[in-house]
């Protein structure tokens, strides 16, 4: 048995992080790391005590917005945003940890992500979104792209 790397462990369990999703669009997972122990985890979806998208249906596909665009127009928060709120919701300091994430985040979260001052961002899947591309160019945060 081949024992996994840290990137191949962390992504692993950011994909199952993912299931937990209750998106229609797309499943995203993420994990904040430091030295190796994960700090938090995060899913996209709705809010805590709201009905599910799953449920009440997509107000995007409703309206046709695009992938990578608008949004604010979404009634889930991203699964990145949920990582730093549970952070900060049972006082753990994120600062200066990498985030594995299913999927490059969008420019909101991306945002967010220099705001935590995470160093490194480890994903998978591409998002369309460059305005999170020009933000990471200005940003000192690594980023890197797994494969598989």
């Amino acid at each position: 048995m081949k024992r996994p790397s840290f990137d191949e462990y962390f992504m692993k369990i950011a994909k199952i992080v993912a299931t937990r999703s209750t998106c229609l669009r797309r499943q995203v997972g993420a994990v904040i790391v430091k030295d190796n122990h994960i700090l938090s985890t995060g899913y996209n979806g709705a809010p805590k005590g709201f009905r599910h998208c799953e449920e009440v249906g997509c107000i995007r596909e409703k309206l046709g917005v695009p992938r990578g665009e608008r949004h604010e127009l979404c009634r889930g928060l991203h699964a990145e945003q949920n990582a730093i709120i549970q952070a900060a919701v049972f006082g753990v300091s994120i600062k200066g940890a990498t985030i594995y994430t299913t999927h490059f985040p969008c420019s909101v979260c991306m945002k967010m992500l220099v705001n935590a001052e995470i160093k490194e961002i480890v994903y998978l899947n591409d998002y369309p979104d460059d305005l999170a591309k020009e933000i990471l160019k200005e940003s000192n945060i690594k980023v890197r792209k797994l494969e598989g």
